[in-house]
């Protein structure tokens, strides 16, 4: 029995030391983890960002998040009201710039954008509803064109760019021919249903007496070289 206890002695410090190398194993594996996932965090991070980032960009594209859009001929505008499956449609923006829905029949689009749309379909639709509630989407933008016509080098429609000025514009078509009145330039421009002219002196313009002149184009703008 002596014998036993005194070997069982020589092995305690044996069985600590093993037990303090688990434990440091243990710690070590742990403290890996904890280094390893801050770069797992940070990836994941990076791909929530990146698909965030492309909902945005589709988003955008669409036009629909865009409150400043101007609706033009040829777009799709998506019109829901809440609660009347009946009338809420997808429908074309007419060559005339209407579009046609149940009960209020013709309704101007063009020159609208989709929050004001939505104001004028929600009064029509009093006079039938209590408490329209109504949504407009632009679910296909056809419109990004303006328009160069006159005395330029090569008239036409032109895709509008961003932030595209009406400098840029004529630039665009090849400047103007020899009989142009530079002087007499003008926008035409459909703001509310209703079209309005905006002067625009190119000499003045180009001089930087009047800078203002050259305004940032919107869709479906017409620019008259007489």
């Amino acid at each position: 029995m002596e014998i036993w206890r005194g070997a069982m002695k020589n092995l305690l410090p044996v069985g600590v030391i093993v037990l303090l190398v688990m434990g440091v194993d243990s710690g070590y594996a742990q403290t890996q983890a904890t280094k390893s996932s801050p770069g797992t965090e940070k990836k994941a991070d990076t791909a929530k960002q990146q698909d965030d980032g492309n909902v945005a960009l589709s988003a955008q594209r669409s036009g629909s998040d865009d409150s400043t859009y101007v609706i033009g001929p040829d777009d799709q505008v998506d019109v829901s009201v809440w609660g009347e499956p009946t009338i809420s449609r997808s429908v074309p923006v007419r060559p005339d710039g209407k579009i046609s829905l149940p009960l209020l029949n013709d309704v101007q689009a063009a020159g609208l954008t989709p929050m004001q749309l939505g104001a004028e379909i929600t009064a029509g639709l009093k006079k039938y509803i209590e408490s329209p509630q109504v949504t407009v989407i632009i679910t296909r933008a056809s419109s990004l064109h303006i328009f160069i016509l006159g005395e330029v080098a090569r008239a036409g429609a032109y895709p509008l760019l961003p932030k595209m000025t009406v400098l840029a514009a004529l630039s665009s078509a090849g400047g103007f021919s020899p009989f142009a009145k530079r002087s007499k330039v003008h926008i035409l421009r459909t703001e509310n249903g209703k079209q309005i002219t905006i002067p625009f002196n190119y000499k003045e313009a180009v001089s930087g007496q009047h800078p203002e002149q050259n305004v940032i184009l919107r869709a479906g703008d017409t620019i008259v070289v007489p």
